[in-house]
């Protein structure tokens, strides 16, 4: 049972750093536009993190994306050893990619830990691996934000021709207006499929020990905790990465704010009505990438996007690496 309590508390640690590692993602157009304060930002981006609870267990009616994270290992391989390994290179990922702000994946980062420990556990056989849940989380690192820029670019256009005879001064203050919506909007996005991670990591270590049967059976303070502690974590904010993506990739007006928080939230939205894990970072550099893409090509600092894109390329096998690692180790103590 002791090991169970660490296991949760691990996992609201990592739920933790996974706000404040991602709270760039929802504020970073609305701070660099200077519609709100940093603090401000953050404490509207937390409000909507969290209303996401509601929006997930009462619109959706379920937490499809949780139930795909605690599957992507079978049943059978999982064990609290497995978990709790995942989880510490997880963290251990996400705070090195913070300190060098970087805006890697937690979803990626959490299911390659998740991974790596389950086959180190299995002596190396990949045949513990959930493929048909993994795979279309792997496509999606490709998709999410390729349908971000896509829906970003098709977005600006259309608000740009519609608003073309608009008084200028007018129309900034009002897409300032709409950047609130569009922030919250996307916010709404990032609790809903981010908090549900950690939840389905919680409800599989519940199964490994045999406090609930199924992930059916997780009890209702375990969502509404990792959605509170998601929404503390982004309240604390994460300024490093908040200068990457607001002001590095492109420079970005309220006009391409709205443009890519929408169409950043469509996106979410989308995959979590499929229950498909989705990097919230991925999807909102991409929607960035298309509003830039707007102006001229070259507007795009592709050398940051490349260096990023690398990051993202390399974090579910270095996060299975480091989770190999630590779950040997933990092996050699915990018996």
């Amino acid at each position: 049972m002791t090991f169970l309590v660490v296991i949760i508390i691990l996992a609201f640690i990592f739920d933790y750093i996974n706000g404040f590692h991602d709270a760039a993602n929802s504020i970073a157009t609305i701070v660099s536009t200077k519609v709100l304060t940093p603090f401000q930002a953050v404490l509207w981006a937390a409000l909507f993190n969290f209303a996401a609870f509601f929006v997930s267990k009462y619109f959706y009616g379920e937490f499809k994306v949780g139930n795909t994270i605690a599957k992507s290992v079978f049943e059978e391989f999982i064990t609290l050893k497995v978990i709790f390994s995942g989880l510490v290179a997880a963290i251990i990922w996400n705070l090195l990619t913070w300190w060098y702000g970087i805006p890697s994946s937690s979803s990626h980062t959490l299911i390659g830990g998740f991974i790596g420990a389950a086959v180190a556990n299995s002596h190396g056989a990949f045949s513990v691996i959930n493929f048909a849940k993994v795979l279309p989380t792997v496509y999606f690192i490709v998709l999410a934000p390729l349908i971000g820029m896509v829906v970003a670019f098709i977005i600006t256009v259309i608000i740009v021709n519609i608003s073309r005879k608009a008084n200028p001064y007018k129309a900034e203050n009002w897409f300032k207006r709409l950047q609130l919506v569009s922030s919250a909007a996307f916010s709404l996005g990032h609790g809903g499929n981010d908090a549900q991670k950690v939840m389905g990591i919680i409800a599989a270590a519940m199964v490994a020990h045999g406090s609930i049967g199924t992930l059916k059976d997780v009890p209702d303070w375990v969502p509404f905790s990792c959605f509170a502690a998601i929404a503390l974590g982004t309240l604390s904010g994460g300024w490093k990465i908040i200068k990457t993506m607001g002001t590095r990739i492109t420079k970005v007006t309220p006009l391409e704010g709205v443009s890519a928080e929408t169409a950043g939230a469509i996106t979410l939205y989308m995959t979590e009505s499929l229950g498909i894990p989705v990097s919230t970072t991925h999807t909102i550099v991409g929607s960035i990438i298309g509003v830039g893409a707007t102006k001229r090509l070259s507007a795009v600092r592709w050398g940051v996007t490349v260096n990023l894109l690398w990051a993202w390329i390399l974090t579910i096998p270095i996060s299975a690496a480091l989770a190999a690692v630590v779950f040997f180790i933990v092996n050699l103590f915990v018996k």
